[in-house]
């Protein structure tokens, strides 16, 4: 769950994966399922399912979690009809905020997302109401550590196809285009490079900071509750938090 891919939101991801690790691996189980029905179970012909797979490791779930849900997409265990629903709208004090679903149940889950929305003063709206407001990047952090020489990471991830690289306080954010985040990924792997983040997001073009306490404490608490529903996968919000 992140609004932007900055440093602080992903030691609070960090947190909340230590915290509700269950729920995480959960969550991710799901996406990997959605991506073996798309493509297939084999990653080596299935981009989103190595995409996905990314995502897994840089949250720390392990491998035989991984393989099982794969397999059980794949038809080897019980089996499940999930969709991927995208929803947009408000939060609290305008900001815009995209939630990504996948389910059993559409209307299950439209109602749990749009009381979130309803219970701290947003608006559910309608696709496409906020997400021109977001380009769609591949994201890679790498938290600084001994070794890592900056000059030699970011020529390493440009030389990998990188669109852009940033140094932030305690970690690298390195940015892709989506058709070329596996091949940028699978090169900074290839090259010893770990992750914090490895994963296919929603960037907001322009972030809006907030100043207001109680307006501050219902997106938190928005967020909360978004995260507490099992069907959500990923939000993205404009906030600078």
């Amino acid at each position: 769950m992140s609004g932007h891919s900055k440093w602080a939101n992903i030691k609070n991801k960090k947190g909340k994966t230590d915290a509700a690790r269950g729920k995480i691996f959960t969550k991710i189980g799901r996406e990997l399922q959605i991506a073996v029905k798309m493509g297939g179970p084999d990653p080596a012909s299935n981009s989103k399912l190595r995409d996905v797979i990314a995502k897994a490791k840089a949250a720390n779930m392990p491998n035989d979690n991984i393989q099982r849900s794969i397999k059980k997409a794949a038809g080897e265990g019980e089996n499940e009809v999930l969709l991927e629903i995208t929803y947009e709208g408000y939060g609290p004090a305008g900001i815009a905020f995209i939630v990504e679903a996948v389910t059993d149940n559409k209307n299950r889950t439209a109602a749990d997302v749009r009381h979130a929305f309803d219970k701290n003063g947003g608006n559910l709206g309608t696709t496409g109401c906020v997400s021109f407001m977001f380009d769609k990047k591949g994201v890679i952090v790498i938290e600084k550590a001994d070794g890592i020489d900056e000059d030699t990471l970011m020529m390493d991830a440009l030389d990998c196809g990188a669109d852009d690289f940033a140094a932030e306080d305690d970690a690298y954010e390195i940015t892709t285009d989506p058709a070329t985040f596996s091949s940028v990924r699978d090169g900074l792997e290839a090259k010893g490079y770990t992750f914090v983040e490895a994963e296919v997001s929603m960037v907001p073009q322009t972030y809006t900071k907030l100043d207001n306490e109680e307006q501050i404490a219902a997106i938190e608490k928005m967020l909360d509750m978004l995260d507490d529903l099992d069907d959500v996968i990923n939000v993205y919000h404009n906030w600078e938090e």
